[in-house]
């Protein structure tokens, strides 16, 4: 790739800051959930951090059932040398292992950034009955930036997304994260 990056929509903000949320609602029912919601993202925060701490790119989630987490996890890609272990792929499989069944029809995400086409796509294999999401992705975001595929009519499954919840503490931690790699390393 050239010297040249692509330029941030929001003037004298740096590329991290683009997984912020930019005022996208969406057709879920954010106003039902909201501390509840806000709790459990709290939760993914909490994984993004750990992931962050492992070297990994910080975004973390939870699965939960009936208002309990039952599985949770950040992204290892580097640490295990998979390009599918995102947090939310990792979540759902430790999901699916300690319910017995790949169908997650009463589950919902919550993912500290918009998941990916990958994750999005893993989630309407799990038939989850909702998604929440911190900070929008929008150069890879799969459930409203980029594709809406929780709501394709051409697929077999719909699912209820909310972005935007704690949407500023999830862009901070990838601001930190990729602000960390650009700077510049001295040498002792």
């Amino acid at each position: 790739m050239s010297g040249s990056r692509r330029k941030s929509k929001r003037a004298g903000s740096s590329p991290a800051l683009d997984y912020e949320s930019e005022g996208q609602r969406f057709e879920s029912s954010r106003a039902h959930h909201p501390s509840t919601d806000e709790a459990l993202m709290r939760e993914a925060l909490e994984e993004a951090r750990l992931g962050l701490t492992a070297g990994e790119v910080p975004v973390g989630a939870v699965v939960v059932i009936d208002g309990a987490v039952i599985a949770r996890a950040h992204n290892a890609p580097i640490s295990l040398s998979d390009p599918t272990a995102h947090a939310e792929v990792l979540a759902l499989r430790e999901a699916a292992s300690k319910t017995g069944n790949y169908r997650l029809t009463s589950a919902t995400l919550y993912a500290t950034v918009e998941p990916c086409a990958m994750c999005s796509g893993a989630a309407l294999h799990a038939r989850l009955a909702r998604v929440v999401f911190g900070a929008s992705d929008p150069k890879a975001g799969a459930m409203g930036s980029l594709y809406r595929l929780h709501d394709d009519p051409r697929l077999n499954h719909r699912m209820a997304v909310t972005g935007g919840v704690l949407a500023g503490e999830s862009a901070k931690l990838l601001s930190a994260f990729f602000e960390s790699r650009r700077a510049p390393h001295s040498s002792a």
